[in-house]
């Protein structure tokens, strides 16, 4: 009897025993992503079809019972959304001089990182992209569907396609470089060079293949010119950090809302397990250690599924040389996870961890210190990207924070109220705080949270500046 192969891959499938549903069909989740997202193309969006579709939710208003106002007001101000940003990829693609040069590189907030010199061993000597060249054509993939070649397309037909793929590649710029506000940045990019070099694509490839390799060639001429490496906290003078090793310190690392992720990733059963697995913070962490080449072909071939002979296109190299940046990368990363964490999968978090969440957020609100260190693991771990701070252990982190919960105290912060999140498939909270003599809460600190296996304590703490508040839906102030 034939051995039986993954239908997306053609690897064999490992023993089946006991396995049910698609786990038992497909060799990996990625590639069950990938089965997913192919038998589920997205629809053709045009900028007339969506304008009538506002016309029409608009017209179904209606003011009772409240729930469907507000159901209804969401679903159009969502439709609102998306033909703005066409409007505005049509605005900007519009507004590109025939025959430009690339624009100014994508910058890591306003520094002047992004021109430093190439260190040794990064990615290429040359930019990666040559907008209009062969490079951003790409061979189809199996299975896709080949749409109307691009150069048929003007502007705001341009605007709705690259649309229906704008969240699925900011989440793989996102892998790419571990920050929400460069991917953000970097999609920008993508349909910008992806305008520019229409006249090279004449539909041999499906538009999501010729998007995906163009986004991630922008990211390497990022990650070329930043040239930067996760470094390790040092001690802070007057300050007591625990004594446990420092953790790496990696300035740019950014949160990224569930709620932006592609609905393949967010909503479904089935790929619920693979956005936690390549989007959860502490891999992400990880994968920062990478070199650029083996980060771009663990995240094309473990994240996308994509097949060595496409991963080897998109970067424009051989298959051996795609499975030898696999072999060293796969080990290189599993060095940079927690010991607890080696098989680097996630796991939908629990009711356990729900009711842990909503002790700890009524803690602080009641500023009960001995309830919130009754919640943290013994050797917990506090970060703070960008800042310098960190502690290892939980009397380290309770030290620093009991002065500004104190209301004795001359360094008391306020009263904190919090709001609960989801980010990177984890839970995480946004905390606010009225300052003494004011009576409004402002936004503080966004707080990622990582649990202990089972869920009962919290064993890491990841807490992020609160300019990315809005991304989450939170208010600044309340």
């Amino acid at each position: 009897m034939a051995a039986e192969v993954c239908p997306v891959c053609g690897e064999q499938l490992a023993a089946r025993a006991g396995r049910t549903g698609r786990g038992s069909v497909y060799c990996s989740a990625a590639c069950r992503q990938k089965a997913y997202r192919e038998r589920h193309q997205p629809g053709a969006l045009t900028v007339q079809g969506l304008i009538d579709e506002i016309g029409r939710r608009a017209g179904q208003l209606t003011p009772q019972p409240p729930a469907a106002l507000y159901t209804g007001v969401t679903e159009l101000a969502t439709a609102i959304a998306q033909l703005k940003r066409v409007a505005r990829t049509a605005r900007d693609t519009a507004a590109e001089p025939s025959g430009s040069v690339t624009p100014a590189p994508v910058t890591e907030h306003g520094t002047a990182r992004d021109t430093a010199a190439e260190s040794s061993g990064s990615v290429t000597p040359a930019p990666v992209t040559q907008l209009g060249s062969a490079r951003d054509t790409g061979a189809e993939s199996s299975g896709s569907v080949t749409p109307a070649p691009v150069t048929e397309l003007d502007e705001t037909d341009f605007a709705a396609l690259t649309e229906q793929y704008r969240r699925e590649i900011q989440v793989h710029c996102y892998r790419m470089t571990g920050s929400y506000d460069e991917a953000e940045d970097l999609v920008q990019e993508t349909f910008l060079r992806a305008w520019r070099a229409r006249d090279g694509f004449q539909g041999r490839a499906s538009a999501r293949t010729w998007l995906y390799r163009i986004a991630t060639n922008a990211c390497l001429d990022l990650l070329r010119r930043t040239a930067r490496r996760p470094q390790r906290y040092e001690p802070v003078p007057g300050m007591h950090h625990g004594d446990g090793e420092p953790p790496a310190r990696i300035t740019w690392l950014q949160p990224y809302p569930d709620d932006e992720l592609p609905v393949a990733e967010r909503e479904l059963p089935e790929s619920a397990g693979e956005s936690r697995e390549t989007l959860e913070l502490v891999l992400l962490a990880a994968i920062q250690h990478l070199p650029a080449r083996q980060r771009a072909a663990l995240v094309l071939r473990d994240a996308l599924g994509l097949t060595a002979a496409e991963t080897a296109e998109a970067l424009e190299t051989s298959v051996a040389s795609v499975n030898s940046a696999l072999q060293r990368a796969r080990p290189a990363l599993r060095e940079h996870l927690p010991g607890d964490r080696a098989d680097w999968r996630a796991t939908e978090p629990t009711r356990r961890q729900q009711a842990v969440l909503e002790r700890y957020m009524a803690a602080v609100e009641r500023l009960d210190l001995d309830t919130m260190t009754a919640l943290l693991t013994e050797d917990v771990v506090l970060t703070m990207p960008p800042n310098p701070f960190w502690f290892t252990g939980r009397d380290a982190l309770v030290d620093f924070v009991r002065v500004s919960l104190d209301p004795a105290s001359p360094a008391f912060l306020g009263h904190w109220r919090s709001l609960p999140t989801r980010a990177n498939g984890q839970l995480a909270v946004g905390n606010y705080v009225r300052r003494p003599g004011t009576s409004v809460f402002r936004a503080q600190v966004l707080d990622v949270l990582r649990f202990e296996e089972g869920g009962e304590r919290i064993a890491e703490i990841t807490s992020f500046e609160p300019h990315l508040f809005p991304a989450f839906g939170l208010p600044l102030k309340l």
